[in-house]
């Protein structure tokens, strides 16, 4: 059984229809998804308390994901020492664009790498 706990920036409290935000430390929410087997068995939405530092919003907002036991993070961009803290802490990240819905993103972050590359040749096509 493999099981994630997904974390995603996002700017209010709508979970998975939602959008990533185009911040990652200062963004005002994470919505959580705990997956199981690329089902989706949970979504909850936690504030950010990094979100309104002036510096240092990045280690803290991983702080506070680790402490949750996220294993996976979707965002944009993340700073150099976010992007390390994410390393120390065992969590992968998955890239993502700013303004796609959360269940998009979700949806395509479980697709098998075969899906990825069939979706890949008739988006381009």
């Amino acid at each position: 059984m493999i099981k994630l706990r997904i974390a995603v920036p996002t700017n209010s409290h709508a979970g998975l229809q939602d959008i990533v935000s185009e911040v990652f430390g200062k963004a005002k929410t994470f919505t959580i998804v705990d997956v199981e087997d690329d089902e989706v068995k949970d979504v909850h939405v936690v504030d950010n308390p990094a979100s309104l530092y002036d510096y240092g919003s990045g280690p803290v907002a991983v702080k506070t994901l680790a402490d949750l036991k996220v294993n996976v993070v979707v965002a944009n961009e993340l700073g150099v020492g976010a992007l390390g803290l994410l390393e120390h802490h065992n969590i992968r990240k998955i890239p993502a664009k700013p303004g796609t819905r959360v269940a998009d993103i979700i949806k395509e972050a479980l697709m098998k790498p075969e899906k990825k590359r069939n979706k890949y040749k008739q988006d381009h096509s």
